[in-house]
């Protein structure tokens, strides 16, 4: 099974991050991970902007499939996200890399983009490893 394939079969038990919130992985492979989410309704706030948590979890499942795919699994010991930009256009892109890899830690950084070319938010997370 390929990469990509694997991440999605992982990751398809994730509903909230796939099917509540319809992000798509369009490309994984071990300390690297692209996923996108096409922006609707269901995604805007009160000011009729992307909602913070929903770029959150664009750039949270990129960080989950940058860290897992040749890792024990791994979990979030913590993350930080810096919103930079509303977004743009009408489609979000995360991309996600394993910055350093230990024993039993990780850490992994994810930038969003919208497809205007705006960098939307900075996202860090350290994981650990929870399994063998």
């Amino acid at each position: 099974m390929d990469w990509l394939s694997k991440a999605r079969e992982i990751f398809s038990h994730d509903i909230y991050a796939t099917e509540t919130t319809g992000i798509v992985i369009e490309e994984a492979e071990p300390g690297h991970a692209v996923c996108s989410l096409t922006v609707d309704g269901r995604h805007l706030n009160a000011n009729k902007t992307v909602m913070g948590g929903a770029i959150f979890t664009l750039a949270d499942l990129a960080f989950a499939i940058a860290c897992n795919l040749d890792r024990p699994m791994t979990v979030s010991q913590g993350s930080t996200i810096n919103y930079l930009a509303a977004p743009a256009g009408d489609k979000l892109t995360a991309t996600g890399r394993l910055v350093r890899s230990g024993r039993r830690t990780c850490f992994c950084t994810v930038d969003v983009y919208d497809n205007t070319g705006r960098h939307v938010a900075f996202f860090t997370g350290n994981g650990m490893a929870v399994g063998k």
